[in-house]
């Protein structure tokens, strides 16, 4: 059987390949896999408390994955995916490998100075940006896989509710936005299980169902 296909499908070489291109093979390993686990692992802790499910005293532990995992490794997965020729994903994972350090850098080093009264100005306008950017690559996932597709679609309602409950403030808003950020690690947990898998295995042992 075939080997697999990456989970973030690459972008097609051109048709007529340069010298390089027709001479050199890769030798890098599908970095989505990575990507999408450093994702889905930090996404699920910080929602674990926007959902209330844990009690805020404890958030600190997400600024370690934000900065190691979340951030620093799906970093490396974005500029892995750049020598892969994979615009979606080198966009993608070095965008939220950046979001999740921006992320522990503001909390760490910028939440606690800011004006009390409009601090939540802030917040929900830095998370309304990331929807937006969300957004607009889910419309681009549309040409990747399901799998891919579930996690744009489930992030974007996440970032779409954590800004509505930052910028009105209502505590009930945010719940609803960690619960979905649980659904969205669930989906990016799933496409990293399956990455990972197939290619280990090298056959088609959880489908991702392509798109194109």
């Amino acid at each position: 059987m075939s080997e697999p296909a990456s989970t973030m499908a690459p972008t097609p070489l051109p048709t007529k390949p340069t010298l390089v291109e027709a001479t050199v093979v890769s030798t890098i390993a599908d970095p989505a896999p990575l990507g999408l686990a450093g994702f889905a692992m930090t996404t699920f802790m910080l929602s674990l408390f926007n959902a209330g499910v844990l009690s805020g005293t404890l958030a600190g532990v997400v600024l370690p994955l934000a900065l190691f995992y979340g951030g620093a490794a799906q970093l490396l997965a974005g500029m892995w995916e750049f020598r892969n020729k994979n615009t979606f994903g080198a966009l993608a994972f070095t965008s939220f490998g950046a979001f999740w350090l921006g992320f522990f850098y503001y909390i760490k080093y910028v939440a606690g100075g800011l004006p009390a009264a409009t601090a939540y100005q802030a917040t929900g306008y830095f998370l309304l940006m990331w929807g937006i950017f969300t957004a607009y690559m889910l419309i681009a996932s549309l040409k990747t896989n399901l799998a891919v597709v579930a996690v744009f679609f489930t992030l974007t309602i996440t970032f779409a509710l954590l800004a509505a409950g930052a910028l009105d403030q209502t505590a009930n808003v945010t719940k609803a936005g960690g619960y979905a950020g649980l659904v969205t690690a669930f989906f990016a947990w799933y496409a990293s299980f399956a990455g990972v898998t197939n290619a280990t295995w090298k056959k088609v042992v959880l489908p991702v169902w392509p798109l194109n």
